[in-house]
């Protein structure tokens, strides 16, 4: 069928192919960097504290370390596709290779809607923190334009979480060097500071408030597993870069694999802490690092974290955007959407149009969609996506066209194997809702396919023209 068609790597390798190709300059460090700049972000300032009251506890440490191992197998296969395959895409430009375009389109859909929601409600809780820490200087913004439209509540338009967003889309536009040197100084920042929270909460750690342990039994660390997952969500992203990496059968696993590591150990580090500093009942707050620090009266260190999430926020939004429109991009050039999608400015190398519609239509669901609930949705589709990666190695493997010297998951079929089931248990636990509103979203992303993307595909025309 047609619809299964597939990509050579032949075809998509550069220098082949005739496509016009995204400029090599990133090296390991950097993609460490990028993706230590997308994991640690709302995961590390939110989520420890909401999780650990409403799921998991204390245990909220066991919590990170299911979904960090469920991510570690995930990116083992990611790594062996970036290195195998080097072209921007992620995990539908894998798809388009093993399985054929309508299984790639389907997961680059997917992946629209983790960027796309990601780097919404990220901009939104973004907004939030720069609130709180204006507020410290006796400055505020206006209620009416800083919150998700709902007149209840006074809020109609949430401009801040507008303005970054386009302010990170100008920033992409000027070349991923220049981004990449800006994600550099915001990520050392941030983790300056999570340390800082880190070795001062130390000292105040009382061990009778990691008791009970496992309040809500180990099925309330499974629930908190598949809701934290959203904190690592980010490492997928850096093999979106792979296009623009100097010598990727090296560097992209280092960047993957090194990035997640990192992130797992500040996680469970800021974990332990927060939930030895303050009962896990009191954590269920918008700003639990900074709450916990005004209990031990630590204010001014409280403002700096404040401010080191204001930074760590907005390099998530960086990187995110970056994945996205890069995805964007690949499905551009693949001409499953309009081939405009796809345009390179000659003097960035970048995709300028794609960038700034990309960005225009996430600022609109930061600035007027309440996104709070939907975290969800977004590690819906992230499960998906890893699920279909870490199946398509068993594929891979199989293939001729692959180069000796790229990067091979260790333990094979069976690491890939159990990836795929973790995942798919991770699924289990998230709710109905979740199931419907990402069940109308495929449907949508079906219709676009059937409507536009296989009449325009640049295979279809291929065909088309060899007949």
């Amino acid at each position: 069928m047609s619809i299964f068609r597939k990509k050579s790597i032949e075809e998509l390798l550069p220098n082949k192919g005739g496509h016009i190709r995204l400029k090599q300059t990133l090296g390991a460090f950097d993609l460490m960097l990028l993706g230590v700049g997308a994991i640690v972000g709302t995961g590390i300032f939110i989520l420890p504290g909401t999780v650990a009251a409403m799921h998991s506890g204390p245990a909220i440490v066991f919590s990170l370390v299911i979904a960090a191992v469920v991510c570690a197998l995930a990116a083992l296969c990611y790594s062996e596709f970036a290195s195998s395959v080097p072209v921007a895409g992620s995990a539908y430009t894998y798809g388009y290779v093993i399985f054929g375009e309508f299984i790639a389109w389907v997961l680059g859909w997917a992946l629209l809607l983790e960027y796309g929601l990601a780097v919404a409600s990220v901009a939104s809780g973004w907004s939030s923190y720069l609130n709180a820490f204006l507020k410290g200087f006796h400055l505020e913004i206006p209620t009416a334009i800083s919150g998700p439209f709902n007149p209840a509540e006074g809020t109609y338009v949430n401009i801040p979480a507008i303005l970054i967003i386009f302010i990170v889309a100008f920033l992409l536009t000027k070349g991923i060097r220049e981004s990449t040197r800006v994600n550099t100084v915001m990520v050392i920042l941030k983790v300056s500071v999570i340390l800082l929270f880190i070795i001062v909460g130390a000292f105040y750690v009382k061990p009778a408030n990691w008791q009970p342990f496992m309040p809500f039994g180990f099925s309330g660390v499974l629930n908190g597993a598949a809701l934290v997952f959203f904190a690592y969500l980010g490492f997928d992203a850096v093999s979106s870069a792979a296009e623009e990496v100097k010598n990727p059968k090296r560097n992209m696993p280092i960047g993957i694999i090194g990035s997640l590591l990192i992130c797992t150990i500040l996680y469970m580090l800021v974990s332990v802490v927060l939930t030895g500093i303050v009962p896990y009942t009191e954590l269920n707050v918008t700003d639990p690092v900074a709450f916990a620090l005004q209990v031990i009266n630590q204010d001014w260190i409280a403002g700096i974290i404040s401010l080191g999430a204001v930074v760590g926020m907005l390099t998530v939004i960086l990187v995110m955007t970056y994945g996205g429109t890069r995805l964007v991009y690949a499905l551009g050039r693949d001409g499953l959407l309009p081939k405009m999608l796809a345009e390179i400015d000659p003097k960035h190398s970048t995709p300028v149009k794609n960038t700034w519609i990309y960005a225009s239509v996430v600022a609109i669901l930061a600035g007027l969609v309440p996104l709070g609930k939907l975290a969800e949705l977004v590690n819906m589709g992230t499960l998906i996506a890893f699920m279909m990666v870490s199946l398509g190695i068993l594929f891979l493997r199989k293939n001729k066209e692959i180069a000796p010297g790229s990067f091979k998951t260790p333990f094979y079929p069976v690491l890939p194997i159990v990836s795929f089931l973790l995942c798919g248990f991770l699924i289990t636990r998230l709710a109905t809702l979740t199931w419907i509103v990402c069940g109308i979203w495929f449907v949508i992303g079906v219709i676009i396919y059937f409507g536009y993307g296989k009449k325009h595909s640049t295979l279809e025309k291929q065909e088309t023209y060899k007949k």
